[in-house]
This record gives C-alpha cells, structure tokens and sequence, in this order.
C-alpha cells in the first residue's frame, strides 16, 4: 500500500464519489412526488426505491470480479458516468416507464460504486486509518442525502427558480456534481494495490463465501440496515401525512430529518467508536431503532413522530460501517469478493419496500412500520455476532 497517498488532494475527489453515493437515497423522496404527480397506490410507488436496490442482487458481485480485472479506480468511473446517466433521463421524460428506467440506472450505478468506492478506500490510507475514513465518507454520503428532500421541495414551492422543473431540479443539480466528481477523480493518481493473487474469482467462489455463518450473518444484517434506511426514507412521510393530516411539502421533512440525524450520528460513531466497542456501540443503535419503531407504529404525536424519525437516523447510521468492516477483516485475502457479497446485500432495499408497501395497503402505515420493526429485531440479535 502506498501511504504516501494519505493526502488531501487524493482524499478530496474520492469524498466527492461518497457525495454522489449518496445519489441514491434521493429515491425516497422522488417517489413520493412521483407518487402524487401520477395517482399511485402505495403498492406500485414503492416498485420505484425497490426497483433501485434490486440491481444491488444482480450486480454486486459481477462488480467485484469487475474490480479484479480493470481496478478499483476505473470500476468507480464507471458508476459514476452510470448515475449521470440516470439522472438526465427524468429530465427528458415524465413518464412513469422512464422514471423506472431512470431508478434501474440509478440502482446500478450505485451498485457499481458501493462494490468499489469503501475497498478503494485501502489504496489511500493506512489500515489504522481506514475505519474512520470509511465513517468520514459515510458522513459526506450522508450530506448528499439529506439534501435531497430540501432541494425537491426548494423546487416544488418555487416556479422561476427551478427553471419550469419544480421538485425535478434534483436531477440536474446532482448530475453537474456526479459530472465534475468523474473529472476530479480520473485526473488523479491512485496506486492500486493486486488483489489477491491476481486471479479473478468467479460467481461459485463469491457465492461460496455465504457458507462461513458469520458472512451470512453479516449479510442478512446488511439486509435489513438498507431495508430500515429505505423504508424510514420512504415511508417517514407517509406516516406523518396520515397520522397529522398534512400535504408532502410539509410532510417531506421527515426525509430530511431522518437523513440529519444519520449524518450527525456518523460523526458521532466515529468518536464514541474509540472508546465504546463495536458489541455495546452497535447494540445501543439496535436498541434506538427498536424503541423508535413502537413510538413510530402508536405515536400521533407530531413531536414524538419526529423524535422517533431521528432516533432511527441515529441508531442506523452506523450499522452498515461495523458490518462492512467486520465482513471484511473477517476475509483479508477476499476483500473485493466480500465487498460484493456485502453490497449485495442492499438488494434488502428491495424487499422491504415491497412487503412495506403490501402491508400499508392493507392496514396502513402502521403495517409498514412493522415491516421495519422485524428487521431491527434482526440487528439486536445481530449484536451478539459483533467482535469486541
């Protein structure tokens, strides 16, 4: 590893990647407006962030026997030009088809870039380093997603400003910033190190790797992280229009709340971190996600709706970090292998929209919450997998 690559004009267009990483989360808020504009039930907006995190199923392993062949570098120059691409397509048309051929791109894109951005992280800093610098980007991620809702609702409330776009000024505005991050980061060097013996893995080796319990463990783990994240993101809203009786607009600042509380909770981790360890840490997250769902699923109380809405952004912020880095040092010599095993775990992204969305139909939001509530079930009995 080349430490003489810890620097900040490395460091500066790789945390732009983690900024447009964060492309993706604008999903939830998009397909609520996309909701509205076309008359959707609940059932058929949620195919949208559903049909983003699918693609996490089908190419995250790809992408790591990817990286083994063209590099870690050249994978994330891909993802980026691939989200740049998705995000001019709702520009071009309204339609509900284009808006799901846009999310697809959107969700592969991501794919690509979650499989090869956290690993590219190893080939800049030093191992002691590479924990918080993977929180640090986490943070910066963060930003682009709680920045979503507050620019589509910018747009929504504004006719000049937006240029006729309204709430769909979002697109253009992350697409020149995917545009400028692919610049920056190909105009800079980057010192790759050989993975493993220089022999690409194939699907059976990859897919091999869920036989050791704690992979799998972590795995299912990752599932119901990205599960809880998209369904808060998507459904938070939806909640508080029900519960308070108030329009999108309004509403859409639980998207943003949630996304505050995450990005402010990655900066907490990153500190509590080094003096809690991962078991108790990660076990205090489950635990606030857990309490937030009961006052989630019961509460008609505007406050204790927001409360409940940023203790989830808190308790999930740092979940996917201790996973990630646990998968990864659990399997040195397989890192790009375990990475995209990991990601692919994000497909959880997926199911839990569609059984959210199942469930709302039928018994309101608090059938979503539900959903979500299992899954954090899931994260506390995860707590006793978590290595001290």
């Amino acid at each position: 590893m080349n430490h003489t690559q810890n620097n900040t004009r490395t460091l500066i267009p790789v945390m732009l990647c983690f900024f447009t990483m964060g492309f993706v989360d604008l999903v939830g808020i998009a397909s609520n407006y996309v909701q509205k504009d076309l008359g959707l039930p609940d059932w058929q907006a949620n195919i949208m962030p559903s049909l983003v995190f699918f693609w996490f199923l089908i190419f995250s392993v790809p992408t790591g026997m990817l990286m083994n062949k063209i590099g870690r570098k050249k994978t994330v120059l891909l993802s980026i030009s691939v989200t740049a691409v998705s995000l001019l397509l709702p520009i071009l048309n309204e339609s509900y088809e284009m808006t799901l051929a846009a999310f697809s791109l959107l969700g592969i894109g991501n794919a690509l870039m979650q499989t090869s951005l956290n690993p590219l992280i190893s080939n800049i800093v030093t191992e002691n380093k590479l924990a918080s610098t993977l929180t640090f980007g986490l943070f910066v991620k963060a930003i682009a997603s709680f920045l979503a809702p507050y620019i589509a609702m910018w747009g929504a409330t504004q006719t000049l400003p937006s240029f006729g776009l309204g709430w769909k000024i979002l697109f253009p505005a992350y697409m020149t910033i995917a545009v400028i991050a692919v610049f920056l980061l190909g105009t800079t060097p980057i010192k790759e190190e050989k993975a493993g013996n220089g022999k690409a893995s194939g699907f059976l080796q990859c897919f091999k790797l869920l036989s050791n319990p704690f992979i799998l463990l972590c795995f299912i783990g990752i599932m119901c992280h990205v599960g809880i994240d998209v369904g808060t993101n998507t459904t938070a809203p939806k909640i508080l229009m029900e519960r308070l009786g108030i329009d999108l607009n309004e509403a859409g600042f639980a998207t943003s709340l949630y996304f505050i509380f995450r990005t402010a909770g990655c900066l907490l981790g990153s500190y509590l971190l080094r003096n809690l360890s991962s078991r108790t840490f990660f076990g205090i997250s489950a635990m606030l996600i857990i309490i937030a769902m009961l006052m989630l699923g019961f509460s008609s109380h505007r406050t204790v709706l927001y409360i409940a809405i940023a203790m989830v952004g808190l308790g999930n912020s740092n979940i996917f970090s201790i996973i990630f880095a646990g998968a990864l040092q659990s399997l040195p010599n397989k890192k790009n292998e375990v990475s995209g095993l990991m990601i692919m775990g994000l497909f959880g992204g997926t199911i839990f929209p569609m059984a959210m969305g199942i469930a709302a139909d039928t018994a309101g939001q608090l059938g979503a919450v539900i959903i979500m509530g299992i899954g954090a079930a899931y994260l506390l009995f995860y707590t006793t997998k978590v290595k001290q």
